[in-house]
């Protein structure tokens, strides 16, 4: 049987339902759901580490708010933000060679031969 708590005498099985429809509606904001629903954010922790179900339903609750942020993301995308297609194509396009490099120089020299023939020659 669930621990029964003074506070408003919910359960621990309550506690943690609650407490999921809180951090699904606070787009898995931890604190913010901790506070809504009047639990710790150690409790929280403790029970993520110890209740595989309740782990299970946090990873579920954060797929679903990062499906959420995907589709903001096309939304800008779709509405012609520049910036929003940049920053898809830097992530999601690499493969096709969407991506920034960073040229370092440190000073020295390298000579590059191509069968035989310097590049600067070429």
């Amino acid at each position: 049987m669930a621990k029964s708590t003074s506070k408003g005498n919910r359960t621990d099985a309550q506690k943690k339902k609650d407490l999921l429809v809180a951090l699904e509606k606070n787009l898995g904001i931890v604190t913010y759901a901790c506070n809504a629903v009047d639990v710790s954010r150690a409790l929280f922790y403790k029970w993520k580490k110890e209740d595989k179900k309740f782990a299970e339903d946090v990873y579920d609750i954060n797929e679903i708010v990062l499906d959420f942020g995907e589709s903001q993301l096309y939304t800008l995308m779709k509405e012609k933000n520049v910036s929003a297609v940049i920053f898809f194509l830097k992530t999601r396009g690499k493969k096709r060679g969407y991506t920034e490099s960073v040229d370092i120089n440190n000073g020295t020299k390298t000579t590059v031969n191509i069968n035989g023939i310097p590049l600067d020659a070429i």
